[in-house]
This record gives structure tokens, sequence and C-alpha cells, in this order.
């Protein structure tokens, strides 16, 4: 592939099962770190499509209950392995699954609760995301 004319649009999720713990996946991309899952929206793709097919993809989980959270613009941040310009949008969403299986792109994984993910070694897009979701919550209540 040759050098991005673009930014890539790319669809993430926090990811809720049954028990209220949300998936964290750590990630050789991301300085061994840990983020959510998500990838790229191919062409033809819906938002919430692409999303449903990549976190098939990379832990074998189905989803539902989709819900947009925000988005979050990243400009040749230092903290992924090459240099790129996406534009993130991030979603929550549920799961009845808690057998992960993770694709090359994913090390290992963690469920969490909302507290515990923030003592982890996450990377500063996903702290954002946590962030909001938290905020998210402490609205509802």
């Amino acid at each position: 592939m040759g050098e991005q004319k673009f930014p890539e649009p790319t669809a993430g999720a926090i990811i809720v099962n049954k028990n209220e713990k949300i998936l964290l996946i750590r990630s050789h991309k991301w300085q061994n770190r840990y983020v959510i899952p998500g990838g790229h929206i191919e062409l033809g793709e819906t938002m919430k499509q692409a999303l449903t097919r990549e976190i098939k993809e990379e832990t074998g989980l189905d989803i539902y209950d989709i819900e947009y959270l925000e988005f979050q613009e990243f400009i040749h941040d230092p903290g992924f392995w090459k240099k790129k310009h996406f534009i993130f949008f991030d979603f929550v969403c549920r799961t009845n699954g808690t057998e992960v299986t993770l694709n090359e792109e994913g090390q290992e994984y963690v469920w969490v609760s909302l507290e515990e993910a923030f003592k982890l070694e996450i990377e500063p897009y996903t702290i954002k995301t946590l962030n909001a979701y938290k905020k998210r919550l402490e609205e509802k209540d």
C-alpha cells in the first residue's frame, strides 16, 4: 500500500458482557498497551456493519445494542506503529459471550470493570473513550 492520501475512518467499541465487564485487548500495534477492538470501515459498509465485522474478526464475539459514543481525530501520533491519520468512531455495545478468540492483532485480552480498566496500561485514545463511557453512565444515573 502506498502513502496515505486521506484520513482512514475506523470503528471501535467498548464491549460490555452480561457481568458488566468490558473487553480490552493488548496490541503490539499500540506499544503493547490495551485498546478497544475495532478497525477500518470498508467501502460500502456502514459504521455499524464495519464494527460488527471487525469485532467478529478480532475477537470471535457477536455484538448487539450498538450505540454511538464519540469520535476522535488521530493524526500521525507516535503511539501507533505506523504513521497514520485516522478518524475513530467509537461505540458501546453488548455481547452475550465471554470466550474470546484473538486474531494476530491482539496478544492477550482481559474482561475488567471500568474502574479496573483505568489501572491497566491503556493507550491514550482508549482512555478518552473509557472516560466518555464513564460520563455517559454517570449521566444515566
